[in-house]
């Protein structure tokens, strides 16, 4: 499962769960709550890695002033899109 700006969306929630902080369940936290649980519903199902001489590997990547993302997919014969197999991302 994929879901983009998970670490930004779930910030809110490690506040609480560290061990130097007071738990305190505010408005930012149960916005974040009811935000991951919209975006777990609703995430690209990543898919099996097939094999095969028909079976091509597609590697996207950009970059911008933020940060950098790749994504691999794979696309068999008879399919308009590929399947995601997996995101990666970095800020910096």
């Amino acid at each position: 499962m994929h879901i983009p700006e998970y670490r930004q969306i779930v910030s809110p929630l490690y506040l609480v769960t560290r061990k130097k902080n007071n738990f305190h369940w505010g408005p930012e936290q149960q916005q974040a709550f009811a935000q991951i649980k919209q975006e777990i519903a609703h995430a690209v199902a990543l898919g099996p890695v097939r094999t095969g001489p028909d079976v091509k590997n597609l590697l996207y990547s950009a970059a911008g002033s933020h940060g950098q993302s790749w994504s691999l997919w794979q696309k068999v014969p008879g399919e308009t899109w590929g399947q995601p197999l997996e995101f990666w991302s970095r800020s910096y």
